[in-house]
């Protein structure tokens, strides 16, 4: 049984709602639209996902001038049961040290 390569082509390993909790680890002051230019989905569901990690404890939401200034809190753990006992900061600390990390030097 294969799949169709369109089909194929479309799932990623990350949800959208991980994409954005990790822009906004990256830049706790980044725009909405910006997020929503770099991952490839509308405002609006930047808005609702924005929304949806606040509910949920995984960032809080301060105003500041016309902006909004965000904090990520790494020690709510991850939602699916069988990731429950990892909290969202391994998640973030792998992904986010990663792009920390020097390109290696070319020999």
């Amino acid at each position: 049984m294969s799949t169709s390569p369109a089909r194929g082509d479309q799932w990623t390993f990350l949800t959208n709602h991980a994409r954005v909790l990790l822009r906004i680890a990256r830049d706790p002051e980044v725009r909405l639209r910006d997020i929503a230019a770099g991952i490839g989905i509308t405002e609006r569901a930047v808005q609702i996902i924005v929304a949806d990690l606040e509910a949920a404890g995984y960032l809080t939401r301060t105003r500041v001038g016309r902006r909004n200034h965000y904090t990520v809190d790494p020690t709510v753990a991850l939602r699916h049961p069988n990731e429950a006992d990892h909290p969202v900061g391994d998640l973030l600390t792998a992904f986010l040290h990663r792009e920390d990390t020097p390109a290696p030097e070319p020999a």
